[in-house]
């Protein structure tokens, strides 16, 4: 079962419990209490312990979070890549150059008189 499908078959309920159950588990493994990181990330104790809990809160909370457990690394998967096709790129591939070369100018500059 790939990454997607998984996720697709989750209700909100779950997810947000997994998003709960990874804030919980990095601030754990960061030796933090609750409290350290209600007060770093400028919420308070509550709303941490309501994401931990696995209840829905702010997004900009949420944010917020995993700034402070330095964890935005999590959110890449948000970043838009623009994609290039193959078509183009093919196109793109054609007008890069092949081979050097002189022009005639070049040649009867460096050509031996005797």
């Amino acid at each position: 079962m790939n990454d997607l499908s998984y996720t697709n078959s989750l209700s909100d309920a779950a997810l947000l419990q997994q998003v709960g159950e990874f804030i919980k588990t990095r601030r754990v493994a960061q030796n933090l209490s609750q409290d350290e990181v209600a007060e770093r990330a400028a919420i308070s104790r509550s709303t941490l312990s309501l994401l931990e809990r696995g209840e829905n809160i702010a997004l900009r909370n949420l944010l917020k979070i995993l700034r402070v457990l330095d964890a935005l690394y999590v959110l890449e998967q948000f970043k838009v890549v623009n994609q290039i096709s193959p078509m183009l790129l093919a196109k793109e591939d054609e007008k890069k150059r092949k081979r050097a070369y002189r022009t005639n100018t070049q040649r009867d500059k460096d050509d031996w008189e005797w």
